[in-house]
């Protein structure tokens, strides 16, 4: 079987949890072709250099600097409806040149075709709004559910049992009965992570402190500054992973702070375990990484400001740890 594998370009997090299926695919026997835009690409690339790749509409968006993002969102969504067409016809081009069974579209809403099997990821069912825009949820997820039925299944990196879950109310629609999710092939496939638990790899101890970094700038670099600024006089030893796949591979050193734009999954996966406290965004994919490692508990997990869904997974997991849940 031929498949392409495409997640949305917004942070890494899409295309890092689409790794262990590619690596399935691949160990199965089937031909992977990836497909993408901007730096989740280059990480697929970097992790899969032997597999063939097609760029698809590129996405660039920014936040905005401040604690909402209602507006930045706001002003993004002509440019979002451009690149779902763009997408859903660049798909059209790329199936006239490969013989492609199936189609795989980490949120990509336009990323489907009626001509081969196309398959939907998401672990945001419900979507979340600020307390001011509440009303517009139920649209929200309508609209959502509209796009899901364009697809032969959709996939939920989730448990699907309510008390296992990692996403809460984001990956369990309201009304899955004579509503608007009744007709959709909802299939959960528990997290899907990069790392792995099965080996047993050293634990890198150098570092007291991992910070993992992601999303969209200017966020991301103001986050970086907020750590190195608050451990700049700790006597505890910082790594800052920075998040940035396209930029060099170089190591800066301030004192205690080490930072580099990334790292390989082992050398990542050693740090984080070896660390007493990790710092990162509350992006769902982060988390399903966390859990993998059986690390949540010692993470601080941050929010974007004015992400309500990061906001929401970061208290629902804290309370989750609070009552001995996790």
């Amino acid at each position: 079987m031929k498949i392409l594998i495409a997640p949305l370009n917004w942070g890494l997090g899409h295309a890092s949890r689409c790794i262990p299926l590619i690596r399935q695919y691949v160990a199965d026997g089937h031909e992977v072709i990836l497909g993408g835009d901007g730096d989740s690409l280059v990480l697929l690339r970097k992790h899969f250099p032997q597999l063939r790749y097609v760029y698809i509409a590129p996405l660039t968006l920014r936040y905005s600097s401040g604690k909402r993002q209602v507006w930045a969102m706001i002003r993004a969504l002509p440019q979002i409806i451009r690149w779902a067409i763009k997408d859903h016809m660049m798909l059209r081009a790329v199936l006239h040149e490969e013989k492609i069974d199936r189609v795989i579209s980490d949120n990509r809403f336009g990323l489907y075709n009626k001509e081969v099997e196309s398959i939907y990821i998401t672990h945001q069912l419900h979507i979340m709004f600020p307390k001011i825009w509440k009303w517009l949820e139920p649209l929200a997820e309508n609209l959502h559910a509209r796009i899901c039925t364009r697809y032969k299944e959709v996939w939920i990196p989730d448990f699907e049992d309510p008390k296992q879950n990692l996403a809460g109310e984001l990956s369990h629609p309201r009304k899955t009965v004579n509503g608007k999710w009744a007709n959709i092939k909802l299939n959960y496939l528990g997290p899907l992570s990069r790392f792995s638990t099965s080996s047993s790899p050293q634990h890198n101890t150098s570092y007291s402190v991992v910070a993992v970094l992601s999303g969209l700038e200017p966020q991301r670099t103001i986050l970086e500054k907020n750590i190195v600024g608050h451990y700049r006089n700790s006597s505890q030893s910082v790594l800052v992973v920075q998040g940035l796949v396209s930029k060099p591979k170089t190591v800066i050193k301030w004192g205690n702070i080490t930072l580099v734009p990334t790292m390989s999954d082992e050398e990542l996966q050693n740090a984080i375990l070896g660390a007493e406290r990790i710092i990162a965004r509350s992006g769902y994919s982060t988390i399903m990484d966390l859990y993998t490692l059986g690390v949540l508990e010692k993470a601080e997990l941050i929010p974007t400001p004015g992400q309500p869904e990061q906001e929401y997974l970061a208290q629902y997991l804290s309370d989750r740890t609070l009552q001995g849940n996790l």
